[in-house]
């Protein structure tokens, strides 16, 4: 079921005008932001692995710990507006950077089809696609990028 238009705060709202629970409520809970990441730093090009952090939590399909997720991980980046300019990092499909591209939500965002499950049937949730972070040695992560994820 398609929400109705006036339900959809992300068309008229601009993102760093947003609530609080307006703002978290435009992650799709992908995970791919979860994934352990490497940059190239002679050019800049982040490259995604297959590892997840370490208090991700394979089973549910999400952060363990997401209230004290920074202090825990402290590279974890904590989304705000005042970020945007820098979401070049972020998956192509993540929200936050779709809306930031001034583009329009997926169809299979839950806050569009008002089902979680349309994540995965897109094939955007990382669910089942990888391993823990603590089971390869950092110096091998290079061994584990993808390219699902762009």
């Amino acid at each position: 079921m398609t929400k109705k238009i006036q339900d959809r705060f992300w068309e008229n709202i601009p993102l760093d005008q947003m609530s609080q629970s307006q703002w978290e409520s435009l992650c799709d809970g992908c995970g791919r932001c979860c994934l352990q990441k490497l940059e190239d730093e002679s050019n800049g090009e982040v490259f995604y692995t297959q590892l997840v952090c370490h208090i991700y939590d394979m089973e549910k399909n999400c952060c363990s710990d997401y209230p004290n997720r920074h202090q825990r991980v402290p590279q974890c980046v904590k989304l705000t507006p005042e970020l945007i300019s820098e979401f070049h990092w972020l998956p192509s499909t993540c929200t936050y950077r779709v809306l930031s591209e001034g583009k329009p939500m997926p169809q299979w965002h839950p806050l569009i089809s008002d089902d979680p499950q349309d994540i995965a049937k897109a094939g955007i949730s990382i669910t089942g696609k990888v391993l823990p972070e603590q089971i390869v040695a950092e110096d091998e992560w290079e061994e584990h990028i993808i390219h699902w994820v762009n």
